[in-house]
């Protein structure tokens, strides 16, 4: 009987004890930062042919995200955008790989100059242009995390209809060759 006791002891122990070490609602994937900034297009100096001067005066949306990573290294992950300018819903997706631990993982996508004037019908592009972003981290087709740049009901974004193509990851525009130790190496097609 004593045996029997110290024995249900020891087993409730030790299932207290792995639960314990195996936090509950540990989570490998988080979104902690987006933000949005207008920037204008990077001028490169080249030798060959006849330099174009891009408009210093246009500016690209462009549109980063912060995000942390538990596991040692995560090999693909998609992060899908979704940018209200004036009233109209962008959306776009960026694939990752070979993403590696840490809280410092960085995403970026970009609206280019024209697309822009588009959607603000001949008017100045100002801060208030962009009404709300949105993010999600979706890992094997499973959304693990989200995040809005304004505060709003969670998908926001789920009724609006969408208008897609307009939003460019970085290897799709003018600043592809700039800051490749900052974002996470980007998916190429095949």
């Amino acid at each position: 009987m004593k045996r029997t006791i110290l024995i249900s002891a020891i087993i409730v122990s030790a299932s207290v004890a792995t639960a314990m070490a195996q936090p509950r609602g540990a989570v490998d994937f988080q979104l902690l930062k987006i933000s949005t900034n207008f920037i204008s297009s990077p001028q490169f100096t080249y030798t060959g042919a006849d330099p174009f001067q891009a408009d210093q005066r246009e500016r690209w949306l462009e549109v980063e995200v912060t995000f942390a990573c538990a596991p040692e290294f995560t090999d693909e992950l998609t992060l899908k955008y979704f940018i209200l300018v004036n009233g109209k819903l962008l959306t776009g997706e960026v694939t990752h790989v070979n993403i590696p631990a840490g809280r410092e993982n960085r995403s970026v996508m970009y609206v280019t100059p024209k697309t822009l004037q588009r959607l603000m019908l001949g008017r100045t592009v100002t801060n208030n242009a962009v009404q709300n972003t949105a993010v999600q981290l979706i890992q094997q087709g499973v959304l693990k995390d989200e995040i809005s740049a304004q505060r709003a009901a969670p998908q926001w974004y789920a009724t609006l209809p969408q208008v897609g193509g307009l939003v460019l990851n970085k290897n799709e525009t003018p600043f592809m060759p700039l800051y490749w130790d900052r974002y996470c190496q980007i998916k190429t097609p095949r």
